[in-house]
């Protein structure tokens, strides 16, 4: 007979939330609505959110940048790539970063005091055994990767002696990881196997993207002595990535607190009482919610930021809660064939006065930002478009906005005699 798992009893509602007053709770915790906190900067940022997705897409700029730039403007490139990756200061033996990267809602920056609660996911890949890959000999190849590190890292994966090609892999059979059919992805080496094996079981940390490739450090000398341990329980570590998603999130169903960090619902269910958040009832959605209960106390007030958001920023993470939230179907579309794509490759939702409003799949040709397709909800989004246009092209160092394409004819020529006040079209 199979055990029927009983799902624990529903609290009831500590208060009533309409859409809007939830739509603004989001927007506020989330860092785009209110006046935004410039001396924390970048870091502040970070460790509001709690983790900001990293990819390798660059159109304007990479993701992890275009997260910061949504919530504090026209930030230096550099200076956001400082702000997460600390490198020692003059005379110091050892980097101490403010972020490492790890498996979070995906491949994520985090900040460095989250160390300890991620701890239950580094013991299930051990239990696991591996992730992807198998190694021909673990223990040779894990104890080369850290007698490495330990005389010359930081280093690179190229530098541990690890990149190999698909095409050396065939030919030499080596790395253990080839899958039929698998693909160059698929053809790692033994080495590259062992630091990432090494980087999920928290032996190794990364430290750094350097042109894009993973700079791995041991987490002995990366991460604080107060910091580096694995004695929290699972319970702890999941009930404070918990009550951290519904902070960052303001008002969450519990599917959405599970996958603000890729938790089971199960787990969200086992600490979600003892989380410090509050059950509330949220007009047309449906499903139980909670609250930061510092949110509830304090009603969001201040200037909606208006700017172009990363497909990949966490406000827009979930398409059904970002369905729910603000009636807006958002999908990345870089991964659909070019025929089928409706919108474009990499299609930025444009946020203005607190809400979705149209979006953009952008360009760059020389010094001028394209826009390559652009859509708006009505002629109210136009100026808001220009506006956002304009500033992310100062901030990549275009001179220049041109539009190409637009599905609405009278929109596009408003949106283009809108440009035309600063020098665009």
């Amino acid at each position: 007979m199979t055990a029927v798992t009983q799902q624990p009893p529903l609290p009831q509602p500590a208060t009533a939330l309409s859409r809007d007053d939830a739509r603004r709770l989001v927007l506020r915790a989330q860092g785009l609505l209110g006046a935004p906190d410039r001396r924390a900067g970048v870091r502040g940022v970070l460790r509001h959110l709690g983790a900001v997705q990293l990819d390798t897409i660059s159109v304007l700029a990479r993701s992890h940048e275009l997260v910061p730039y949504a919530r504090l403007g026209a930030v230096g490139r550099p200076a956001v790539e400082a702000a997460y990756w600390t490198a020692s200061p003059s005379g110091a033996s050892v980097a101490r970063p403010h972020s490492f990267e790890y498996w979070s809602h995906a491949a994520c920056i985090l900040p460095i005091e989250e160390w300890p609660h991620f701890a239950f996911r580094r013991r299930a890949r051990r239990a696991k055994g591996h992730r992807w890959h198998l190694m021909e000999d673990r223990e040779r190849s894990c104890a080369a990767v850290l007698d490495r590190l330990k005389a010359d890292g930081p280093l690179t994966t190229s530098q541990l002696g690890g990149d190999i090609t698909a095409a050396q892999s065939a030919s030499s059979g080596g790395g253990g990881g080839r899958r039929a059919g698998g693909g160059e992805w698929w053809d790692w080496s033994e080495t590259k196997i062992a630091v990432e094996w090494l980087l999920d079981t928290g032996e190794v940390v990364c430290t750094e993207r350097r042109a894009w490739k993973r700079v791995y450090d041991l987490a002995e000398r990366a991460v604080p002595d107060a910091l580096l341990h694995d004695d929290l329980d699972d319970s702890t570590c999941i009930r404070r990535l918990v009550a951290q998603a519904g902070a960052a999130m303001g008002v969450a169903t519990r599917t959405d607190l599970a996958d603000y960090h890729r938790l089971k619902a199960e787990q969200v269910d086992a600490v979600v009482a003892d989380s410090g958040l509050v059950p509330v009832e949220v007009e047309g959605w449906g499903k139980p919610a909670w609250a930061d209960p510092a949110a509830l106390a304090d009603p969001p007030r201040g200037r909606h930021r208006t700017t172009l958001l990363s497909p990949f920023d966490s406000l827009i993470w979930d398409r059904p809660r970002t369905e729910r939230i603000f009636g807006f179907t958002h999908r990345l579309e870089a991964y659909v064939p070019r025929p089928r794509r409706i919108h474009g490759y990499f299609a930025m939702p444009l946020l203005a006065g607190g809400r979705l409003v149209g979006r953009v799949d952008p360009a760059r040709e020389g010094t001028t930002l394209v826009a390559r397709q652009v859509s708006m909800q009505d002629a109210k989004a136009v100026a808001p478009m220009a506006r956002a246009l304009r500033e992310a092209a100062t901030w990549v160092g275009c001179d220049a906005v041109r539009i190409e394409r637009c599905d609405d004819p009278k929109l596009a020529t408003a949106l283009r005699t809108e440009l035309t006040h600063t020098g665009d079209q």
